[in-house]
């Protein structure tokens, strides 16, 4: 029985692997997401794996701007750039797309505004990365930045809403408890 089970859990991967546009690391690379607030009481403060304290500074403000905080948590309350971290740390081609991606941004960066991406205000630091998300949006991935800021947007959203402030304080998910109704999408483009 343990080998059909598991033969059922392969299919089942392979399919959901197809159904959604993230790669394989992307999907599992949940299993090792946590909040960073538990990372800091039980070990301190987040020491990365795959990023340079300056990369992961970097990703962290990238990842913010995507999710920003709001009436709840964003990116970096939610634990996103240590996901990120970890699925990267896994997956060599995920850690060469990022580190050309952060060198990127960097040169975009200082091109524009003379100074290293975190250096930059909030509205810089959007300004220069709404172009990238408009790219993606449309699915124009065809530059280095358009590229490394689809990565990051993907992963960035998985973290997120799989993680407890995503997916319990802000989709309000209830797990496994019987609802009377269904809560209607509010988002007029959905």
């Amino acid at each position: 029985m343990a080998n059909r089970r598991e033969s059922l859990k392969i299919i089942g991967a392979i399919g959901t692997t197809c159904a959604f546009p993230f790669s394989a690391d992307e999907l599992y690379g949940q299993h090792v997401h946590s909040p960073a607030s538990a990372q800091i009481a039980v070990q301190g403060p987040y020491k990365p794996k795959a990023f340079t304290s300056a990369e992961f500074e970097t990703l962290s403000q990238v990842a913010e701007r995507i999710i920003p905080a709001t009436d709840t948590a964003g990116a970096i309350g939610a634990g996103v750039p240590q996901y990120i971290d970890e699925v990267v740390s896994l997956n060599p081609e995920h850690k060469r797309r990022f580190q050309a991606g952060l060198k990127w941004i960097d040169k975009e960066s200082g091109r524009r505004f003379r100074k290293k991406f975190v250096k930059l205000t909030e509205a810089q630091q959007v300004e220069l990365l709404t172009p990238l998300s408009n790219a993606v949006d449309a699915g124009r991935e065809t530059g280095a930045g358009e590229r490394f800021f689809g990565l990051v947007k993907r992963l960035t959203a998985d973290g997120y809403y799989t993680s407890q402030v995503g997916l319990v304080r802000e989709l309000e998910y209830k797990g496994n408890t019987a609802l009377e109704k269904f809560p209607s999408c509010e988002i007029p483009e959905h």
